[in-house]
């Protein structure tokens, strides 16, 4: 009897892990104040109000589609700009921004100051709402 209460217990967990990063994913969150590794403060856009980093690894299934979605928007959008960067062979880049999953896409002004971030895949219509106040 007391392994059908752990086995209940172990699925009960793990469908409240399961539903907590589900819920998390693609979540517009404030910025971190960090400073960008020089390899992505050269892809900022000075012309641009908004570049959307998008940080990816090479073996990302969602980073392709997460690649399309900013894309479009940057295409249809004003003053938005897209830029792709893999970090399969820049761990430290990563780390230094506290990436721990891709894709991961950083919203950042003109001057290279993070607005805010994505984990996941973003979801179009939250994030163009988070942007509307930085595109003027």
């Amino acid at each position: 009897m007391t392994g059908v209460w752990v086995l209940i217990g172990t699925l009960a967990v793990a469908s409240l892990l399961g539903l907590a990063w589900r819920r998390s994913q693609g979540r517009v969150r404030q910025g971190k104040t960090v400073m960008l590794p020089p390899e992505l403060h050269k892809l900022v856009d000075p012309g641009s109000r908004v570049t959307l980093l998008q940080i990816s690894t090479t073996f990302c299934a969602p980073c392709r589609h997460t690649r399309i979605l900013l894309s479009d928007m940057a295409e249809k959008v004003d003053g938005l700009r897209h830029v792709d960067f893999d970090v399969t062979n820049h761990p430290e880049v990563a780390s230094s921004l506290g990436v721990l999953t891709t894709p991961t896409t950083l919203a950042v002004d003109a001057k290279g100051t993070e607005l805010m971030r994505v984990g996941g895949v973003p979801k179009r219509d939250r994030l163009l709402d988070a942007l509307r106040p930085h595109l003027g």
